[in-house]
């Protein structure tokens, strides 16, 4: 039996990359998938065009979604928003707007969603974290500050719901083969020597691909982690151990 039949499943950053890379692995496993994202997504079953800082959007949406599907099972916040500046480039401004997807994103999803979770005895939310959220990285300040910020927050959210029978995790991905990483790349002066020095920081050899983190949401997302909760989980190639 397909490992998530009969499930209901809402993912954000929808539109590509890791979160489309879910909802395809998703829609494999039988699950009943609501992509969302600012542009239209349609690796889905259905889409949801929102902004993760819309505050009347998302709860509009989750209204309108709940009295249709009822609650989900599971919620799985891919969506992120970033830049590359270094911090005398970057500004207050521009820390709070990608914090308020990053980390404001989970807040508004778990306020809308996990009441009528709890009142159902069952939920899963697995939140896209990052490896920087641990380690420093030239230019990605503000991006890696939210990520350890909603790390923190994961796991305050999981002790506030595990008595309800509500699961929360984090999947930390270090460099993953996306057209957005490729464009860093391309944004140095010797893109293919960029490439060759990212490869070089994880043991394993290669740079991720977004199938590697799919697999592992799917994993946490299903019944086979159901004593699973308030962890942060690598997929890293080996990153996190080694000083390269």
């Amino acid at each position: 039996m397909p490992r998530l039949s009969g499930k209901i499943a809402l993912v954000t950053g929808a539109a590509g990359g890791i979160g489309a890379a879910i909802c395809v692995r998703f829609k494999a496993e039988g699950a009943h998938v609501v992509a969302m994202d600012r542009i239209a997504p349609d690796a889905g079953d259905e889409a949801w065009m929102c902004d993760l800082a819309d505050d009347a959007g998302i709860a509009q949406g989750a209204a309108d979604l709940l009295a249709r599907l009822g609650p989900p099972d599971i919620i799985v916040h891919a969506g992120a928003a970033t830049e590359q500046a270094d911090i005398f480039a970057s500004s207050p401004q521009a820390f709070n707007a990608i914090y308020d997807v990053n980390v404001g994103g989970a807040v508004r999803l778990v306020q809308a969603f996990a009441p009528a979770m709890q009142d159902a005895g069952r939920g899963n939310f697995v939140f896209i974290s990052s490896i920087n959220a641990r380690m420093g990285a030239p230019s990605l300040a503000a991006y890696a500050a939210s990520k350890g910020g909603l790390e923190t927050f994961m796991k305050g959210f999981a002790l506030d719901v595990a008595a309800d029978g509500l699961r929360a995790n984090c999947v930390a991905p270090a460099s993953i083969d996306t057209a957005m990483l490729r464009a860093s790349f391309d944004r140095q002066p010797d893109p293919a020597a960029a490439l060759a020095a990212n490869i070089l920081r994880h043991p394993l050899g290669r740079l991720g691909t977004v199938e590697d983190v799919a697999n592992l949401v799917l994993f946490l997302a299903s019944d086979e982690a159901a004593w699973i909760t308030g962890g942060v989980f690598p997929v890293d190639g080996g990153a996190g151990i080694t000083r390269r």
